[in-house]
């Protein structure tokens, strides 16, 4: 198997797409590749990617998915449900008949397509969430304890990886630390298939070191960020209106008060080249109800990423950014985490080290 070498065009699976945050506007971008494929079965998620990525196709339900038919890739991608791993779900954590049991699929479908890369993403919980496990509770016990978690779910996915042949590397990183108006935490994965050529060094694995790996990264891409600096692919700054317009036309409206978050708002409006959205809206009643254009906004979106796909009700609009990834906190986490693996990323590249 060739190591990845900077060559364009190198074929990408999605799996668990949502509205392209992880695969379509983070991985694809950073090295040079094409997306293969979808895999989502999301109703309001399936109209975002057929109207982005109108020639690509979208295999739908993850479960009836026989991967031995779908067209190879060099690269994988998922984000599988943080349902019962999240600290705002049932913290069920990743076993038999949840959500976030779905890993098994992406698990298996790494298994069959034999990636060379594999890039994951999920909520903190993934740290503290259990995970279904024969193991025993503890090095000292005996026979399972059901009530006494064996197993945490991240160190359930890394030891399937590790099964499977693949060194991974880890990471945590708030949105924050790439300029976002929010916190967001999300951890990172990626793996490289240890089949592939020898790699020097070999691939350092972040455990326990997970907390000093992760003020090196803030610290780096603190220092990337300063003085407003932007990623490569986000637009040049504009200047920033200080009234913006209104989403229902007409005057301008009044300054929005941000009391507190007002600094957090300016920087992400001087990251994005772009002003914050009115905060709210008139409802069907005439209240005022969140406008769906401020979460696409604070995730870093194009304008209209969502907002302007047809079909989508106010609840997908709000939904869908809940449930995505900030593009730019994934480049930043590869970004740090290939070249654990021996791999070189640049800003629009990724070449064997």
């Amino acid at each position: 198997m060739t190591p990845l070498s900077g060559e364009d065009d190198i074929p990408i699976g999605s799996l668990f797409s949502g509205y392209g945050g992880l695969c379509e506007l983070a991985a694809a971008p950073l090295l040079r590749g094409r997306v293969a494929w979808h895999c989502d079965n999301d109703p309001a998620a399936t109209k975002v990617l057929a109207h982005h990525w109108p020639d690509t196709p979208n295999l739908g339900d993850i479960t009836a998915v026989d991967f031995t038919t779908v067209p190879p890739v060099r690269v994988l991608t998922g984000g599988f449900p943080c349902t019962d791993v999240s600290t705002a779900g049932r913290r069920a954590g990743i076993r038999p008949g949840t959500r976030s049991g779905l890993w098994s699929v992406m698990r298996h479908a790494t298994a069959v397509l034999r990636p060379e890369l594999v890039l994951i993403e999920n909520v903190r919980g993934l740290l503290h969430a259990p995970a279904h496990s024969d193991v025993e509770p503890c090095p000292w016990c005996l026979g399972d304890e059901p009530d006494v978690p064996a197993l945490r779910a991240l160190g359930a996915v890394l030891a399937d990886l590790a099964d499977l042949g693949y060194d991974a590397a880890w990471c945590g990183l708030p949105a924050s630390a790439v300029g976002a108006p929010h916190t967001r935490y999300r951890i990172f994965i990626a793996a490289a298939h240890s089949d592939r050529e020898p790699l020097r060094p070999q691939p350092e694995r972040i455990g326990r070191r997970g907390g000093a790996a992760v003020a090196e990264l803030a610290g780096a891409v603190a220092a990337d960020t300063e003085g407003h600096r932007r990623h490569e692919r986000w637009p040049e700054p504009t200047r920033i209106e200080r009234r913006p317009r209104s989403p229902l036309g007409g005057a301008p409206d009044p300054p929005v008060a941000w009391g507190q978050y007002e600094p957090a708002i300016r920087r992400w409006e001087r990251v994005t080249g772009r002003p914050a959205p009115t905060p709210t809206v008139p409802g069907r009643r005439g209240n005022a109800v969140l406008n769906p254009e401020l979460p696409e906004w604070m995730m870093g979106l194009p304008s209209g990423h969502i907002t302007a796909v047809p079909g989508l009700s106010r609840v997908d609009m709000l939904r869908l950014p809940g449930n995505g990834v900030l593009a730019g906190q994934a480049i930043a986490a590869l970004r740090y985490l290939l070249p654990l693996l021996g791999i070189t990323a640049h800003a629009a590249e990724i070449q064997a080290a």
